[in-house]
């Protein structure tokens, strides 16, 4: 019998989804697998990780990286109040139909804030997942404009700064017109000062920042972050797939 000398785990795109492999490697360099589908093992000693694109490339992870990957997690149930079928992700997942469930009913973010959508591939209404329980899907859906139960793909934010933000607001298109600079949380922009329902353009200077379409916090949530866009929004359509209007009367920064 040859000797194990390490372990080793990578992750293995299949299609759209992920799966965390972990394996070990003997004398000759041969790959066994031992398990699938398990949490990131970071105490097991000479780890190497390696992420395997869609298009077959392989993407070496070093310990930073590894440890970045950490910051996140979130693990979802299929019914309410966290019972049924149930998965964590520490990475995006594009599509949670791929993982054979039928939908998301319940949710816990450990670690990091998230961002949900309606639809796979990041499609239709979003919904800012910050750390805590969401026993039903009224919790993370809230006071939006209309109410839907489907939540099928979700990915970090990675960028979110609570103590470091700021953005500017654009009374025109493109950045053009009459501007306000802000780093605080704004239940209602037209009690500060801005004289408008309406918010054009927007630019994130730093951090990340949650939009709403009415004041306290209600309505449809617009997700804007600084490592997206290069942190530019030009118009309404660049702030979610499902915008249908440039109405933003409150914004806050996301917690991290």
């Amino acid at each position: 019998m040859l000797s194990l000398r390490f372990f080793f785990f990578f992750f293995i795109l299949a299609g759209k989804s992920s799966c965390l492999f972990v394996g070990r490697r003997d004398q000759r360099g041969q790959v066994e697998a031992v398990r699938a589908d398990v949490p990131l093992a970071s105490s097991l000693p000479g780890l190497v990780s390696t992420r395997v694109t869609p298009e077959g490339e392989t993407v070496a992870m070093n310990t930073q990286q590894m440890e970045q990957m950490g910051q996140y997690k979130i693990t979802v149930w299929e019914e309410e109040n966290f019972q049924g079928k149930r998965c964590e992700f520490m990475l995006e997942c594009q599509n949670i139909m791929e993982r054979g469930f039928n939908k998301i009913r319940s949710i816990k973010v450990e670690n990091g804030p998230w961002v949900g959508y309606e639809y796979p591939e990041f499609q239709g209404q979003q919904f800012i997942l910050e750390k805590g329980d969401y026993p039903r899907y009224e919790a993370w859906s809230g006071n939006s404009s209309y109410r839907t139960e489907h939540m099928l793909s979700f990915r970090p934010i990675k960028c979110a700064n609570h103590s470091d933000s700021k953005v500017t607001l654009y009374e025109c298109e493109d950045f053009q017109g009459r501007k306000f600079e802000m780093c605080d949380d704004y239940p209602s922009l037209q009690a500060m000062g801005w004289c408008s329902k309406e918010v054009p353009s927007i630019k994130v200077n730093s951090g990340a920042w949650v939009a709403y379409q009415f004041p306290g916090y209600r309505g449809y949530q617009y997700i804007l972050e600084r490592d997206r866009h290069q942190g530019e929004y030009r118009n309404y359509n660049e702030f979610s797939t499902q915008a249908h209007t440039n109405q933003v009367q409150s914004i806050r920064r996301i917690q991290h």
